[in-house]
């Protein structure tokens, strides 16, 4: 297992000599202190997310927040970036030519089945350019570490990744708490996801937009468990937040309902899922969505970010296919690689994973958030043949991956510092260009011995460094 802070002599490695000087100056006494400030912060700006499956009472939490950084070091993050850089855009190509030409289809790299029977295939988006040629304008890739030079990517996130509003919160607390780590100019800035978010957005407006382009979020309500994004994404763009109601179709364009009359609308980043956007075009119960939108976007009115069907790139059952699709669309090696995984469709590899469920981690195809998943050795023999019969009555709903030795990197504890399971979402955009702040969201697991970081699931977050040159 890799220590991300310590060498296998216990030495401490070099991008983190910086903290441990830190940690020796500060004391672990006094930083659990500071730490019951930071909750304080985090509770006064309302930084909170929804946990949809408790039963009764209030479930808005506060993330739990660690206040010793994760570090990169700038040659590391130069492989981090190539790589990040190189899968969006191959998910990208990929989306273009399945809902055109379907080229890697015929070629029999990726099977037909995964794209044209994927509920995330949207057959209204076949043959339709969206501005630019981008379908996921915001590609979330989380990524493991098993080594000092072994980074591999455990799934992709093509429609609306969340966390990225504690990536810059998360930033914001630290250097309002410890402003002396920032003096030195050695850890570069996240402060211009914002500004690059919305200069991404703007690229994607529409053939009928004139001048320059109103940028709207589209939020599903206070009740969404990432609402408090959606309204801090927009206040630091400096756009507007709306929801269903206050938009409307006319005349081929989206308008927006003011107090001064109909504004015109040109790119839409919406926060709500596919089926939600149109009830008119999708499901006819949705209050979520603006009715006539789709159509309007069809016709070039407006852009909606990220474009429908995008989904379709992320599915855990395609994602085994993106090393492929990098070979295929950019004639490259890939430069991060995937964790081994098995999907259950097979059926050699269904045969291992029944014969291999107690060394596995099983996850549903189409599933997010850490529900629906199996850590084989972890998990009860009850809880085992559960998801055997699951998984034998529709294999094509499951994939399954080796229980990782996940990187550790340490943690407040109550009396010393310990090192627990951590990943790494950085948020790559795109639009004109590719745009890829320096930093993401470290997502770590706190119970000792999880391998389970989401925070549905009891993980926390923390601060990341990317050392400057």
């Amino acid at each position: 297992m890799f220590d991300e802070m310590r060498d296998s002599h216990g030495g401490v490695r070099a991008p983190y000599q910086r903290i441990e000087a830190w940690l020796q100056s500060a004391g672990v006494g006094a930083l659990a202190g500071r730490h019951a400030e930071a909750e304080a912060l985090f509770r006064r700006i309302g930084i909170t997310f929804a946990v949809y499956a408790e039963d009764g009472g209030d479930p808005e939490r506060l993330i739990p927040f660690d206040l010793i950084p994760r570090v990169f070091s700038a040659a590391e993050w130069r492989t981090l970036q190539r790589g990040i850089r190189q899968r969006a855009q191959a998910l990208n190509a990929f989306l273009y030519d399945v809902y055109h030409r379907g080229e890697i289809l015929k070629a029999g790299v990726v099977p037909e089945h995964l794209v044209y029977r994927n509920e995330a295939y949207l057959p209204e988006m076949a043959g339709f350019d969206p501005p630019g040629r981008v379908y996921s304008h915001i590609v979330g890739v989380d990524i493991v570490r098993t080594g000092p030079h072994d980074f591999q990517v455990l799934e992709d996130n093509c429609r609306t990744p969340s966390g990225v509003s504690y990536m810059l919160e998360n930033r914001e607390i630290m250097m309002r708490m410890f402003p002396e780590l920032f003096r030195a100019g050695a850890v570069e800035a996240v402060d211009a996801y914002p500004r690059q978010l919305k200069q991404t957005l703007v690229e994607a407006a529409p053939a009928k937009c004139a001048g320059d382009p109103t940028v709207v979020v589209l939020t599903p309500g206070p009740l969404n468990s990432a609402y408090f994004e959606h309204s801090y994404l927009a206040d630091l763009m400096g756009v507007e937040l709306v929801e269903a109601a206050d938009l409307f179709v006319d005349e081929g364009l989206c308008w927006m309902r003011t107090t001064r009359g109909p504004q015109r609308v040109d790119v839409i980043y919406r926060r709500i899922d596919d089926a939600f956007i149109d009830p008119l075009a999708f499901r006819p119960d949705s209050l979520l969505g603006v009715p006539g939108l789709f159509s309007v976007y069809r016709g070039g009115g407006v852009a909606l970010c990220s474009a429908p069907g995008a989904g379709v790139a992320d599915d855990k059952g395609v994602y085994v296919f993106v090393p492929d699709m990098i070979r295929f669309y950019l004639g490259e090696a890939p430069i991060l690689k995937n964790v081994d995984t098995y999907r259950c469709a097979d059926p050699d590899a269904l045969s291992y994973v029944l014969a291999n469920l107690k060394d596995l981690v099983v996850k549903e195809a189409h599933g997010s958030g850490g529900y629906g998943m199996l850590i084989g050795p972890h998990a009860s023999k009850k809880e085992l043949e559960t998801f055997r019969k699951k998984i034998e009555a529709r294999p094509e709903d499951y994939i399954a991956q080796p229980t990782l030795d996940l990187s550790t990197a340490p943690v407040l504890g109550e009396n010393a510092v310990e090192n627990r399971h951590v990943d790494f979402r950085p948020y790559c955009l795109v639009g004109r260009e590719i745009r890829l702040t320096p930093g993401g969201l470290t997502r770590v697991a706190l119970r000792k011995g999880s391998l389970v970081v989401n925070s549905s699931q009891g993980g926390g977050v923390k601060d990341t460094w990317i050392m400057a040159e």
